[in-house]
């Protein structure tokens, strides 16, 4: 009875061995991911694929689409997140900012803007690699944005950003775009930026991607986002991620979680 006791305890221990997970010593603890899908409002039947996503995608429309009021309703109702994808210079139309424009004119372009796409909880910068890196427009616009209680998502289209610097400044709700899934457009190429972005989230704990509603980025999404949670990401909505993160920078973004 000893020896069978002691062999069926050596049994459990030896199994609770081999049960154990192997941490990496690069691996953080958690790994959180977020997901953005900009220019939405443009086609409802494509971006409604959107909305069957198996989990919180947060949807960034379009001013000057011919659905956004639309596709923002229905967002909503679906529960899910909407900001507005607000175009900057190089963007051109109605809406867009540009750098010589007065403050006065940016201030009437957004409020337009706000007006076109119902029930956003804060907005994202489409292009704008010229506008984001302008100190006293960007600085305006989280300030404007802290009145309104909305939050900032810096796209960073450019590496002269300094639109997530002056939010935190003010101490305004944001968060930086860490991996862009789309800019090559095949399935093959997305998909190693989806491996890129789920490795960045088990490295540094957290990422937030933006995809755009092509036909390959959706069928790629739609194969793999419901395998996220057994690879052991945690796939959280973006105002989640923007209290995971408090504000602070990435390594790749800043220093010492400071925006450069």
């Amino acid at each position: 009875m000893r020896f069978s006791a002691a062999l069926a305890l050596l049994c459990c221990l030896t199994g609770a061995a081999h049960a154990a997970p192997v941490n990496h010593p690069d691996a953080h603890p958690k790994a959180y991911l977020s997901l953005i899908i900009d220019d939405l409002g443009q086609n409802l039947p494509r971006d409604r694929r959107v909305l069957a996503f198996p989990g919180p995608v947060t949807t960034a429309v379009m001013p000057d689409t011919p659905h956004a009021a639309e596709f923002a309703r229905e967002a909503h109702k679906a529960g899910k997140i909407v900001i507005l994808h607000m175009p900057m210079d190089p963007a051109t139309g109605p809406f867009a900012w540009h750098p010589d424009l007065p403050i006065a004119e940016l201030a009437k372009r957004l409020s337009a803007a706000f007006k076109a796409v119902p029930y956003t909880s804060g907005i994202n910068n489409h292009e704008g690699s010229l506008m984001t890196a302008q100190p006293e427009a960007m600085a305006w616009l989280m300030a404007e944005l802290q009145q309104r209680h909305k939050f900032f998502v810096d796209s960073r289209t450019s590496a002269r950003t300094v639109a997530a610097a002056q939010a935190q400044k003010i101490g305004l709700a944001s968060v930086s775009r860490d991996v862009f899934l789309d800019n090559v457009r095949t399935e093959q190429a997305i998909t190693r930026q989806l491996e890129t972005a789920i490795k960045h989230a088990k490295k540094f704990g957290s990422v937030v991607m933006i995809g755009h509603p092509y036909p390959q980025t959706l069928a790629v999404l739609e194969r793999e986002l419901p395998t996220l949670k057994a690879q052991g990401i945690d796939w959280i909505d973006i105002k989640q991620m923007i209290g995971v993160r408090s504000n602070q920078a990435m390594a790749a973004h800043g220093k010492d979680g400071v925006y450069r």
